[in-house]
């Protein structure tokens, strides 16, 4: 029996922009960066600081928030930058269609869309290729489809 995931919904606008905050200061606690939040803030990156250049940027951001909390990043574990900068894109992608304009409510309801589901990476990427080394690395262009653009 498969049990669908149910995402972790946001109530109120602040708790992303402080989400988001946190992860530019490392100011979040290690179990506060779910996959939730890693959208989350994806998204308020990308609508509300103009300043960051999410291209060029985030790769070195969530390194550096995964070391101040202990982790690491390396070949099995922490920043992982195809699945991120397919995310990137699927973020994009769901902005550019979406008619929500507040902060929570355009987060929930891409939680709530296909790009915000867990595996959403898999569509384009075959599980051998993304979850490799090569991929978590760097970016590697999926096998399977194109990303969106």
């Amino acid at each position: 029996m498969t049990t669908e995931y149910k995402p972790r919904l946001f109530a109120r606008d602040d708790e992303i922009r402080m989400l988001g905050e946190g992860l530019l200061a490392c100011a979040l606690p290690r179990g506060a960066w779910t996959h939730e939040a890693h959208l989350g803030a994806c998204l308020w990156l990308l609508t509300e600081r103009p300043d960051v250049d999410i291209d060029a940027e985030i790769a070195t951001i969530i390194r550096r928030f995964n070391e101040s909390v202990g982790g690491v990043n390396d070949d099995h574990g922490g920043y992982h930058d195809s699945i991120t900068r397919a995310y990137v894109a699927g973020v994009r992608l769901f902005l550019s269609e979406t008619a929500e304009t507040e902060l929570a409510a355009r987060v929930n309801a891409l939680l709530l869309s296909d790009i915000g589901r867990r595996d959403w990476p898999l569509r384009f990427y075959s599980r051998e290729l993304l979850f490799s080394i090569p991929a978590r690395r760097a970016f590697v262009e999926p096998d399977l489809a194109p990303l969106p653009a």
